[in-house]
């Protein structure tokens, strides 16, 4: 097997805070699974509807200390391996580094990965949502892998007409989503992930300047952003639909919802800076920073 995916983020709180979120059932209830169960050293579970094959646990610690979390997690049949690794930073600050093996870019984009393909979307949300916990910020919707409705809404603190400008204009998208995007804001325009040159674009298939967006992805569905302001503040409402519901496009919704995260931080925080340092992806040629590409 190739070397493991990893995922470098930075983490607005102590360390001692991120360590607890890792290890105590009750906080990775909240911003990982619907059940877990954690007992150190000798049981590390989580599953229920937002975890991958979580119709019953498949976790096995390997190895814990101050600094690490290591477990096997077996999924589709393979035994896989998934690490915490936490470095203090500052007093307020943690790198948080997630490994994950058995996980290839190339069955993931091919779709013959299984449900391994999911693992680096899945993980990118869940760090975002783990950064939201301990930011006290309100989560983005998890991923129910027991259904095909992928919908959710968030409300953001900015007026819709500066958030609706973020979500069209290629500059601004690609500084919050933390990947090249070339969009051309018209019906018919060209969304291109990777940017005009990458060889491939989706298209805007529906418009309303300051108000709705729809994008189709072709096999993957079509993404649709709708905002309505109130107060100053801006709810946005965002569904995939148009796929085949035999085959939801869980990998491209969670990193799509992930890269929600940024966006209401980058309209929030005065001095945005994303969470992420960066990602390790072995055979995938990309940008360090793209890590919430699905």
């Amino acid at each position: 097997m190739s070397e493991p995916m990893k995922l470098h983020a930075r983490l607005a709180a102590p360390v001692d805070a991120v360590r607890r979120a890792l290890t105590d059932a009750a906080e990775l209830r909240v911003w990982l699974a619907e059940h877990a169960e954690v007992e150190l050293p000798g049981r590390y579970e989580f599953w229920g509807r937002h975890t991958p094959d979580g119709d019953v646990p498949h976790q096995r610690p390997l190895h814990v200390d101050d600094d690490t979390l290591r477990f096997a997690w077996v999924l589709d049949g393979v035994e896989t391996t998934t690490e915490f690794q936490l470095r203090a930073e500052s007093p307020e600050s943690t790198v948080l580094t997630l490994s994950q093996s058995h996980f290839s870019f190339e069955e993931a984009v091919s779709g013959t990965g299984g449900i391994r393909g999911v693992l680096q979307t899945f993980w990118s949300l869940s760090i975002a949502n783990l950064a939201a916990h301990l930011e006290g910020r309100e989560l983005l919707p998890k991923v129910d892998f027991t259904s095909a409705d992928l919908r959710g809404e968030m409300l953001i603190d900015a007026p819709a007409a500066k958030v609706y400008e973020s979500l069209t204009d290629s500059e601004q998208a690609s500084a919050w989503f933390g990947f090249p995007i070339g969009i051309e804001p018209w019906v018919g325009g060209r969304y291109a992930m990777g940017g005009f040159d990458a060889g491939y674009a989706a298209k805007v298939v529906d418009l309303d300047p300051g108000r709705k967006v729809s994008v189709d992805w072709g096999p993957t569905g079509v993404t649709t952003w709708e905002l309505a302001e109130s107060n100053g503040k801006t709810k946005l409402t965002f569904v995939q639909s148009g796929f085949d519901e035999a085959n939801p496009p869980y990998a491209a919704w969670a990193g799509s919802v992930a890269g929600l995260a940024e966006l209401r931080r980058y309209h929030e925080m005065k001095d945005w800076q994303p969470i992420w340092l960066g990602v390790d992806m072995p055979g995938a040629e990309q940008p360090e920073a793209a890590t919430t590409a699905g």
